[in-house]
């Protein structure tokens, strides 16, 4: 496939990092856009000198850094898969090679790159106070069963765990589910809107259906753009149709990146990624959300770790220190 290049210029947000001045944060970047399989599209050393990035090959038209004293960003050709900060993220769109430049659709300049390089605030006042958790499954739905082992009662384990760690540090926590019982999966964010929890989240284990001695590690989902590609398992299409839930976008992708970020890092698990996903629990959400699928019930030695009482407080830890790094960022200054 070629680009079709245009002459009309596109005017791009600078993305800029929290501590820089209103007017800078504000500022407009030109730069020459390009069209790929119907996506504006940005060349990402264009972008990046306009925009106060260091552009650097790590390899020679394939993979290339872009990095300030704030961020660093690693993107490469024909691969959704970025690096951010050290962080797995999953774009909307492949990074596209063309002419020796390395092009990124403009959705995903908008939606994937500038919340974490300008990440959001809250509006004045606004504090993240009551957090809802979801616990997977219950009931007459187990969710992933591997022998005996069933989903939903290690997400209701490890639900109990996470709201008993964040009531220590002063928030209040509320449950969708505290027993073995069913909840349809509609009625889960409306429980979370009429508790009035500032956060929703989702907690699942992982199953692979093949290549169970391999596939390891966590991941956590936000819902997906309007007019983008899913990166779950099912890769929804381009739904052009706009959720409730798709009000908090910037919101939805900073949180999941802070508890993927301190799953990776306390866990020294297998950084499988932000992705994106129009799960019904994140599509209703009408405050941020993630579902987090903190470990695969099917490995055999993640598994064993998952259904130990031990591991899964390690787990907790790790989600509470990314809820509450969330909560910093987004309360700075407010």
């Amino acid at each position: 496939m070629r680009f079709a290049f245009v002459t009309l210029s596109l005017a791009v947000l600078a993305l800029a990092p929290a501590g820089r001045s209103q007017s800078a944060q504000s500022a407009q970047r030109t730069v020459e856009p390009a069209r790929f399989a119907g996506q504006n599209c940005v060349r990402l050393a264009e972008w990046a000198k306009a925009n106060g990035f260091e552009v650097r090959w790590l390899k020679q038209d394939e993979t290339l850094q872009l990095s300030n004293r704030w961020s660093k960003i690693v993107l490469a050709a024909d691969s959704r898969e970025a690096q951010i900060n050290g962080v797995q993220v999953w774009l909307l769109y492949p990074v596209v090679a063309q002419n020796g430049a390395l092009c990124l659709a403009r959705l995903d300049v908008e939606a994937t790159i500038r919340p974490f390089v300008s990440p959001p605030r809250n509006q004045p006042g606004a504090k993240v106070r009551t957090i809802c958790l979801d616990p997977g499954h219950g009931g007459k739905d187990p969710g992933n069963e591997i022998g005996s082992n069933q989903e939903k009662q290690y997400t209701l384990l490890l639900a109990k765990e996470v709201r008993a760690q964040l009531a220590q540090e002063g928030l209040k926590v509320t449950l969708t589910r505290s027993t073995d019982s069913f909840v349809e999966l509609s009625k889960r964010p409306q429980l979370a809107k009429r508790r009035g929890a500032d956060l929703f989240i989702s907690l699942h284990f992982n199953a692979a259906e093949s290549g169970r001695s391999t596939v390891q590690g966590a991941e956590v989902y936000c819902l997906t753009p309007a007019g983008a590609t899913s990166t779950n398992a099912r890769g929804e299409g381009n739904g052009e149709r706009a959720f409730p839930g798709n009000r908090h976008n910037d919101q939805n992708l900073f949180l999941a990146y802070q508890v993927q970020k301190a799953l990776t890092r306390n866990l020294t698990v297998e950084d499988r990624g932000v992705r994106r996903a129009r799960f019904a629990v994140l599509r209703d959400a009408v405050m941020p959300a993630a579902l987090i699928e903190a470990g695969f019930l099917s490995h055999p030695m993640e598994g064993r770790q998952i259904v130990s009482v031990a591991y899964r407080q390690k787990i907790a830890r790790a989600i509470v220190e990314g809820l509450l790094a969330y909560k910093r960022a987004v309360e700075q200054g407010t």
